[in-house]
Order: structure tokens, then sequence, then C-alpha cells
């Protein structure tokens, strides 16, 4: 059994967080553990949570449209979220929430070895990036901490709910794909 087993296993039992008594499952993360690229959510949705798998709602299928337009497979990468259970009615994840998951989630960057993070909201890019980042005037810009090179854009949920981010989306896009290209 792998590391990455093993802490899955244990977080599937994680009850350190109100999150984990509505849950229906344990949303770990999903993807190529030699991925170059990482994606981070906020937090699984309701397909999410019924599945326990991250982003094969519709934000998901969109996702997997962004990564297709930049040449990039959905098997090529890792896909986790900030926290691993669902929140009542998708409402952003609490702070305590979020401190007592983001362990997990570092874990996880610890053995897949990302060379590129992209923080999917500003959510992730809070928890991941600078706790006072703002994601329409911080979305776009490389962060160089440690190994990793990391970049926030908007979550394809927040594409959905309005079209006027898409070009801006498509810009962070073509910057990952040169990144991932470059560190190839």
């Amino acid at each position: 059994m792998s590391y990455l087993d093993e802490l899955k296993l244990y977080v599937n039992n994680c009850n350190r967080c109100r999150l984990s008594q509505r849950r229906k499952n344990v949303v770990f993360g999903e993807g190529n553990l030699n991925a170059k690229l990482m994606l981070i959510g906020e937090g699984p949705g309701e397909e999410e949570d019924n599945t326990g798998r991250p982003f094969v709602g519709k934000a998901g299928k969109l996702l997997d449209k962004m990564l297709e337009a930049i040449n990039i497979k959905r098997e090529e990468v890792y896909i986790a979220n900030i926290v691993k259970c669902r929140p009542p009615n998708n409402r952003v994840p609490f702070e305590d929430e979020a401190k007592t998951c983001i362990v997990y989630l570092r874990k996880q960057v610890a053995i897949v070895k990302p060379k590129i993070i992209v923080c999917l909201g500003a959510t992730a890019a809070r928890y991941v990036i600078d706790e006072n980042i703002k994601i329409t005037k911080d979305r776009g810009i490389w962060y160089k901490k440690g190994d990793f090179y990391i970049i926030a854009t908007f979550h394809p949920a927040a594409l959905l709910r309005d079209e006027n981010k898409k070009k801006l989306a498509w810009e962070d896009l073509k910057k990952i794909k040169a990144m991932y290209e470059t560190l190839s």
C-alpha cells in the first residue's frame, strides 16, 4: 500500500470537523501520482459527494474542456480540494474546516510533487497562496513557493455563472500551458 493510499484510508475515516457529519463520500482527490500539474479547488459539490470524485459535475465538465483547450488530459494531472467533504448547500468552507483539512492537501502535494499548482477560485488561492488574495485582481500572476510555481484562476463554477470571466480565464490557461511546456 502506497503512502497516498494510506493517507486516503485515514481521510476516509476522518471526523475532525463538522463537514464529516453530513457527507456521503469523502472526495480525497485523484489523478496522476507523477503529475507535473496539480489543480486545487474549494471543496466537493453534490455530484462529487455522491461519487467520491472531484470535479465531476457541471464545473468538472467545464474543467475538462479547459484542460482539453490547452492540450492537457485530465489523466495527466492530479486534482484535489481544500476540504474533502461537501459543505452544506455548497457554501464556502469555514476557516476552521479549511484549516483542519488542509493538512491532508499538504500531504497530497508532498507525495505528488507537482511542479505547477493551479488554484481554482478564491478559496483555494487564499489557503494556498495568501489569505488576502483577491481572485479578480490577483488571478493570472505566478507565485514561486519552494519548488512550486503557483497561479490562481477563476473556479469553473464561477465561469458558468459569469461568461464575462471566460476571456480572462483563457489568458490564465495560456500562461499555465506555457509554464507546463517550459517545465517539461
